[in-house]
């Protein structure tokens, strides 16, 4: 082994690889926008380009063990006469993964957020990462002087791929799939925090150990700010009633309080899901604010245009005149949208259930007419509270 890594071979192969690396770099303007466009591409033909996700994943897990060894690594070849790693070689490659991975998520992120939301601000911050990533003076300003933040910026990374492939590959529901997510991420995100294991004490364990828990607390409260990436809403509706056969919104309504005491109400929405996936999602009822019922739906992904549920209420109180707002939610407490009516006795108030299914999200634009479909599956859900 002594005699393969030789000093001159070293020499020669830090050589080789820092050229590789200049000739690249006039070029890496492009890495971003291709990655936009498998992301865009594999959001449409998700179940077609699995591969994609798990050639990511793994990329992200080498880009960790390189950060992490890369100081080891250099020491050792230092202590050998070897000359150490090309500079910057790491953080091109590092920046590379980390500019795949966002853009490569973005689209899932962005179609999937509920934007009248805390969600909102969760897309906002993937959307700077993402900026941040292709600036570089301030990435490499990041890499170089503020390592903490920059290993917290790579766990960000891993946890976005997760959050987008594990349904898709393993079929894990959104809701193990973000606890899945929030575990790894907080691992990976240790190492920020090793400064402090420096001078070790029972002191600096304990401080480690107590930033460990807040980071791990706060990263399980703010999920419900994170979108649900492998399920979107694309249509919803109100109806008095419902063709079971047909599976669609019938009749229409004025919703003044006795009509809807003497009628009920049903609330129709399809999700989108990956095909394999099953999953449960809730219809959350709630009256000026105050929490009504929530009505449990198992749904099965596959259906270009959305696995069909729907929930009748018929039990309203004896004034349901108000505010009322349908929350869509995932069994991980994740929004996937909400649908707003009003009940008054003046029916120029009152919200009109005429059940007509309006397209959601990025069905409005009917993007998917572009892309074959998979065929509809027939399967759908219902629930009456």
């Amino acid at each position: 082994m002594g005699t393969l890594l030789t000093p001159a071979r070293m020499e020669a192969l830090q050589g080789r690889v820092e050229r590789i690396v200049e000739r690249l770099k006039p070029w890496s303007w492009l890495w971003p926008p291709l990655a936009f466009a498998a992301g865009l591409g594999s959001f449409f033909l998700v179940d077609r380009q699995q591969w994609l996700g798990a050639a990511l994943a793994l990329g992200l897990l080498l880009a960790w063990l390189l950060l992490l060894s890369e100081s080891l690594i250099g020491r050792w070849l230092s202590h050998r006469g070897h000359p150490t790693l090309p500079k910057g070689v790491t953080a091109f490659i590092a920046q590379m993964i980390h500019q795949e991975t966002l853009f490569f998520t973005l689209p899932f992120i962005l179609v999937t957020t509920v934007w009248n939301s805390g969600q909102a601000l969760f897309a906002l911050l993937v959307m700077g990462m993402a900026v941040w990533s292709i600036i570089d003076p301030l990435y490499y300003k990041l890499a170089g002087r503020w390592r903490s933040l920059y290993f917290m910026f790579h766990a960000q990374c891993v946890f976005l791929v997760l959050l987008v492939i594990l349904p898709i590959m393993v079929h894990l529901t959104t809701g193990q799939s973000l606890l899945l997510a929030l575990v790894l991420t907080v691992l990976v995100a240790l190492p920020s925090f090793w400064h402090l294991l420096k001078k070790r004490s029972p002191a600096r364990w304990l401080g480690f150990f107590a930033l460990t828990v807040t980071l791990a607390y706060g990263a399980w409260l703010g999920r419900v700010w994170v979108p649900p990436a492998s399920l979107w809403m694309t249509s919803t509706a109100l109806s008095p009633a419902f063709d079971t056969q047909q599976r669609t919104p019938q009749g229409s309504l004025t919703l003044t309080p006795e009509a809807i005491r003497n009628n009920g109400l049903y609330v129709y929405t399809a999700i989108r899901a990956p095909r394999g996936l099953s999953e449960t999602i809730y219809h959350a009822w709630h009256h000026n604010g105050e929490a009504m019922d929530t009505v449990a739906l198992a749904i099965n992904g596959g259906r270009e245009q959305g696995y069909r549920a729907w929930s009748h209420k018929q039990n309203f109180p004896e004034d349901p005149s108000g505010e009322w707002r349908v929350d869509i939610m995932t069994d991980g407490g994740q929004r996937l949208g909400l649908i707003r009516f009003t009940v008054s006795e003046d029916a120029n108030a009152a919200t009109v259930a005429d059940g007509t299914i309006r397209p959601s999200g990025l069905s409005a634009l009917n993007l998917r007419r572009f892309v074959p479909g998979n065929g509809a599956s027939p399967d759908d859900a219902q629930a009456t509270e």
